[in-house]
């Protein structure tokens, strides 16, 4: 594995496409995105105000879902749930107030050569968006892991819960 160009968050018309799923959400269309993707609503930590995106997850375990910073620490997300780690979550149809909580290196290797054994060309696609050129191999999805940033999505009990629909 090697680093080909840092990661940086998309901008102009790619920024766009990148939001497309969010509207996706607000609308209430969701499912349609199925597992794979969470919505994400948290507190801006300089504003105060409500933000929100969505992110690929890369594991789900009972209930808990476990997503990847492509961005590394510095996407907007990340820092605010750093800052503020109270969150509500959408995934499908599926809404939770969840408690963010930032995974170890050793961790995020395993999800990601996890998530690379279920979707080899999508990890590699990843990878590449990310600014790392792989092999394909686990080694080289483990060491990926390292590098980047991964949450577990921890939802609340349920008393704290937003209404499934």
């Amino acid at each position: 594995m090697r680093t080909v160009r840092p990661a940086a968050p998309p901008a102009g018309m790619r920024r766009l496409l990148f939001r497309l799923p969010v509207y996706v959400y607000r609308v209430g269309l969701g499912a349609v995105l199925g597992r794979r993707f969470l919505y994400l609503v948290h507190t801006g930590r300089v504003s105060g105000r409500r933000r929100d995106v969505v992110i690929e997850t890369v594991g789900r375990e009972g209930g808990r879902y476990q997503v990847c910073s492509g961005f590394g620490t510095s996407a907007q997300w990340y820092r605010n749930i750093r800052h503020n780690p109270d969150v509500a979550i959408q995934v499908g149809r599926h809404r939770a107030r969840a408690t963010a909580v930032l995974l170890d290196t050793a961790r995020g290797a395993d999800l990601m050569a996890r998530y690379a054994s279920r979707h080899p060309t999508l990890a590699r696609r990843l990878c590449t968006v990310m600014g790392f050129e792989v092999d394909g191999s686990e080694a080289d999805f483990r060491e990926v892991g390292r590098r980047v940033p991964f949450v577990e999505f921890v939802p609340q009990p349920r008393e704290h819960r937003i209404d499934n629909r």
